[in-house]
């Protein structure tokens, strides 16, 4: 039943990266490429009907955590504290940075919010980031200082960054050089999906050069990559231990690749949501790999006296678990139905919506 509601929870998280992530990159895309009106317009009316009813499975994976591993939730919400309240108030930001800029017709209101919208996108991607490379990384479980555990087996608490900057030390910070790099790719990455996003959704003038900047920053996404696979022993002395082990995991990588390499023929696709296509792929085949090479861990532990947290002992009572997947069904059902309602409706061009004009 752990590993049921594990999957579950994996997928939705796929589901809110791919789904919110190109509302993150179009926001990247808003700040640094979109020079005139025309151009603002066309990329906030991509988004302008999807990035609220996106960020609900933030919501709603947060809320399967709660239920499915309390522990977990407990843990993660108190030692991220101080990140999840800077993730919250950048959300807080982008929504307004979209909502508000219309409501006032000058120049300078109007850059506000426009500059609240991106640079909110931009630190959410890096953040996003930050936070997978904390989970791959682990925590000090227990707040073990010279070998003696201070506090609870599953407790711990992170500053922002510790004066060594190192993925190693005793006394970890949320930021390192480790988690950055994997902060660094998630911004490339999500630029990449939501330049896709406003190619498949609209006829902007950008659109020819958004093609030309997936293209190069792809070079850059491989070289990350690449960087990233040759740094993670520091890490995990075995790293691809589980891929070793149950061979039909490679399947993740398989797919990661496979949308990586895709990404490179954006200037040939002859159809626009291709690309789109293909940048999702290497979303979720990254995601994938990542836990599936701690898996059965959720929150590695960095010291020997406690125990990783895992699926298993941070888990719910099983006679709950069993209980949730009958009402999981029905919202499940009811999801789908708004979703598929939501994309038809809204499908095609997005070009003449005119979100956010009033």
């Amino acid at each position: 039943m752990e590993l049921f509601w594990y999957i579950v929870l994996m997928t939705m998280l796929a589901v809110y990266v791919i789904l919110d992530g190109y509302d993150f990159g179009a926001g990247i895309i808003h700040l640094f490429f979109a020079k005139t009106e025309k151009d603002k317009k066309a990329i906030t009316n991509s988004i302008g009907p999807f990035w609220d009813a996106n960020e609900v499975w933030l919501i709603a994976t947060g809320g399967v955590l709660f239920f499915a591993f309390p522990t977990l939730y407990a843990s993660s919400f108190s030692g991220f504290y101080l990140p999840l309240m800077m993730i919250l108030w950048l959300l807080i930001f982008r929504a307004i940075g979209l909502e508000l800029r219309g409501q006032v017709h000058n120049a300078m209101w109007e850059a506000i919010w426009d500059k609240a919208f991106g640079i909110s996108s931009l630190l959410l991607a890096l953040f996003f980031g930050v936070a997978l490379g904390n989970i791959v990384r682990g925590v000090n479980l227990g707040i073990v200082t010279e070998g003696v555990s201070t506090q609870e087996a599953h407790y711990f608490f992170l500053p922002l960054w510790n004066p060594t900057f190192s993925p190693q030390a005793e006394h970890l910070g949320i930021l390192d050089w480790f988690t950055v790099l994997l902060g660094i790719i998630g911004v490339v990455s999500l630029t990449i999906h939501g330049a896709n996003w406003i190619i498949f959704k609209t006829n902007s003038d950008l659109n020819e050069k958004l093609k030309t900047v997936i293209f190069r920053l792809n070079f850059v996404l491989l070289a990350l990559v690449i960087i990233s696979l040759s740094v993670w022993h520091v890490i995990e002395p075995k790293p691809f231990q589980n891929f070793l082990s149950t061979p039909w995991l490679w399947i993740f990588p398989l797919l990661t690749f496979i949308g990586l390499f895709g990404l490179f023929n954006v200037k040939k696709f002859k159809r626009d949501g291709l690309g789109f296509l293909f940048s999702s792929v290497f979303l979720f085949g990254g995601l994938t790999t990542t836990v599936a090479s701690i898996f059965p861990k959720v929150l590695p532990s960095t010291n020997d006296i406690n125990p990783s947290l895992t699926i298993y002992n941070v888990a719910a009572d099983e006679y709950g678990l069993s209980v949730g997947i009958y009402w999981f069904v029905i919202a499940i059902v009811l999801v789908a139905i708004y979703m598929i309602i939501q994309y038809r409706v809204f499908k095609g061009k997005m070009d003449d919506v005119g979100y956010g004009e009033h």
